[in-house]
């Protein structure tokens, strides 16, 4: 386009069309070069953050996603309705749907991303699995054919060979994804994965791909403008995955040398030239152990883990969107681009990592993040942990001269972090940072999957955390004497409390000592306990010769402490009756396990059913939980229908035990 006169697109408001950390991180850009902001939000979200901290917010429909934040016409309208110039889709929602973009073209507003025809061209699997092999760039092998057919999609797959992997063409995030071992596992996973794309994206087309063993995830941020000019901003590594989900990102990647950057860069930068891209994009690929990489797929937008290439290369590169979106140039070539340090993310999400991560919902009763280190969220102490969206509530990221150091301080970090509440995955993220697999660099996508149950085993300290517990529901309950520090005359009765973590129930003996400490006793391990210092929120003791601190809070029977990285909540269960294990169904009631939607019921009343059979799917954060038998017998009745909102806990499927 050299010579070409290139129309610049001044705007000074932007909408934001999305929620959350990346609504809040996008404004920050956005006011720091001049703009007015705008936030949209659902039902769900009236008191969030991200509208609080706004210009002006507009209401664009209820709680679901596909009743406000995909909803392409209330985004319009509150664009017009506020006076927005603009339009920056962050990511997820609509942030790469073709349709949107052309609806802000059409409506006068910048769309601070590529053009429809990019996004057309790259956003979909199979289109950019076929560009990039035209253009002589390895890709995955694989189908991505018209013909859907169940039929033909099981002989694909056979031809192809297993294990294959299910991906939805329209979207990426992990949703819409199955990994498929065996053809008699394959009609089950279609199924699924058909079914979360539609929910998700309103496209239910998938693609297959054989599956490369142990691969790194290796992504290439590139950048494009209206002048023809493009550059890469280096590689980021997402190995550390859950279900296909990233969890950890670090950039440089420890498997990339200069010379192999080089050659992924290059690649990158001829594919989005070939299509004049203009904006953040990046290419994934995966590379196998002999540093063959392998395309797989373009995202067209800015990536939740920008952070970390900003990190090493000290751009913002929101702002570059912005930049490029106005009609100017980059400003920048690829020899302006250095690199500094390593940088590594986390996201820290509402799940249960010892429970298959299952997502968690509800209220935040103290949330507080560390100091000295970047942290993106959009939370505050008594804020709504929604089931309708993405579990991931923060991101915190660490840059060091050193990977080293970088790690060092992240885990230093997390550490710091006050989520009560909530259940987070703060402890295993912390785990995987400190297992010897990702120290040394070594990860792949398999590195959850094959050391899973090293990540989530009991710490050694695990006892001394429970009776730590113990003790501070003993000497912050409300009927206790107030606790005074000194002596005693003599020592108390043995009090026996019995404590719930959620997953078990515990039984823990306190006795105070004539000399004030107290002792706890948990299956005849002995913890002595020296309190220094108590207020409301926090603990200063000495336990085995050492002063340490934790906080906590005291909300009635329930008590959430950070200790040491970990956070535990346990409840008060001294004086309650004993409570039944129902809530796995060995009674034949199967329980909704969190808040969510049913989007499937897999059985009708009166079907014959084996223990562990599937029998509903409930769709939570944005993605699939298939629900199953507890015993077996014959469904009595099925208490949901299809679409319905359930809470957890709510009986969804009853079933009469065989005899």
């Amino acid at each position: 386009m050299s010579g070409a006169i290139v129309k610049r697109t001044p705007f000074f408001k932007i909408l934001i069309a999305n929620r959350g950390e990346i609504a809040l991180r996008i404004m920050r850009s956005a006011r720091r070069l001049g703009h007015g902001v705008v936030a949209v939000y659902s039902d769900a979200d009236r008191d969030a953050l991200h509208v609080r901290e706004a210009d002006q917010a507009v209401r664009i429909g209820e709680a679901l996603p596909a009743q406000s934040y995909l909803k392409i016409d209330a985004i319009i309208a509150a664009a017009k309705a506020s006076g927005a110039g603009a339009v920056h889709p962050g990511y997820g929602f609509l942030a790469e749907n073709e349709d949107f973009a052309r609806a802000c073209r059409d409506a006068g507003l910048v769309f601070i991303g590529p053009s429809p025809e990019a996004i057309l061209a790259m956003g979909n699997k199979a289109g950019a699995k076929e560009i990039m092999q035209r253009a002589g760039v390895p890709c995955v092998p694989g189908y991505q054919g018209a013909d859907q057919s169940d039929a033909v999609m099981l002989a694909e797959a056979r031809a192809i060979g297993f294990p294959v992997m299910i991906k939805a063409v329209a979207g990426g995030g992990g949703r819409g994804m199955r990994l498929v071992e065996d053809a008699a596992a394959f009609p089950d996973a279609l199924r699924s994965a058909r079914s979360e794309a539609q929910g998700a994206f309103g496209d239910p087309t998938v693609i297959l791909e054989r599956a490369i063993v142990n691969p790194r995830h290796i992504e290439i941020q590139v950048f494009g403008d209206r002048h023809g000019n493009a550059i890469h901003l280096g590689e980021r590594d997402c190995s550390v995955q859950r279900r296909h989900q990233k969890l950890v990102e670090e950039a440089p990647s420890p498997a990339v040398t200069s010379e192999l950057r080089a050659r992924m860069g290059a690649v990158a930068v001829q594919a989005v030239k070939a299509i004049g891209y203009e904006g953040a994009g990046t290419l994934e690929f995966l590379l196998d152990r002999a540093g063959n990489f392998y395309f797989m797929e373009m995202n067209t937008r800015l990536q939740v883990e920008h952070p970390v290439t900003e990190a090493i290369t000290g751009l913002d590169l929101v702002e570059l969107q912005l930049r490029v979106a106005s009609g100017a140039p980059l400003g920048l070539t690829q020899e302006d681009v250095k690199f500094s340090g390593h940088a590594i993310e986390v996201r820290l999400c509402s799940e249960d990592a010892a429970h298959d991560f299952m997502p968690q919902s509800g209220t935040m009763a103290r949330w507080q993040m560390p100091d000295g280190i970047r942290v993106e969220h959009a939370l505050q102490s008594g804020s709504e942990i929604p089931p309708f969206y993405d579990s991931m509530i923060a991101k915190v990221i660490s840059h060091g001269t050193t990977r080293e150091e970088a790690r060092g301080k992240l885990i230093c970090a997390l550490e710091q972090v006050t989520a009560f509440g909530v259940t987070t995955n703060q402890g295993f993220l912390i785990d995987c940072l400190r297992y010897p697999v990702f120290a040394r660099g070594e990860a792949t996508t398999a590195f959850i999957g094959d050391n899973r149950d090293a990540l989530l085993a009991p710490r050694p300290d695990r006892g001394s955390d429970l009776a730590l517990a113990a003790l501070l529901l003993y000497v912050t309950n409300p009927h206790a004497p107030p606790w005074r520090r000194g002596r005693s005359l003599a020592a108390t009765f043995p009090l026996g409390l019995r404590i719930d973590l959620g997953h078990g129930v515990q039984e823990i003996e306190i006795v105070r000592e004539r000399d004030g400490s107290y002792i706890a006793t948990r299956n005849g391990d002995r913890f002595s306990f020296v309190i220094d210092e108590l207020s409301r929120d926090s603990i200063r003791f000495h336990h085995d010769g050492v002063m340490e601190h934790a906080q906590f809070l005291r909300d009635g029977d329930r008590l959430y402490i950070l200790h040491r990285g970990v956070t535990l909540s346990v409840r008060d269960l001294t004086l309650a009756p004993p409570e039944s294990a129902t809530a796995a169904g060995s009674d034949g009631k199967v329980r909704a396990a969190m808040n969510g939607r049913v989007v499937a019921v897999l059985v009708k009343p009166g079907d014959k059913v084996a223990a562990g059979q599937p029998v509903m799917t409930l769709e939570a954060m944005k993605m699939e939980h298939v629900h199953t038998a507890g015993v077996a017998g014959t469904v009595s009745s099925i208490d949901v229908a299809e679409g319905e909102q359930v809470t957890t806990g709510k009986i969804v499927v009853e079933i009469e035990a065989a005899a």
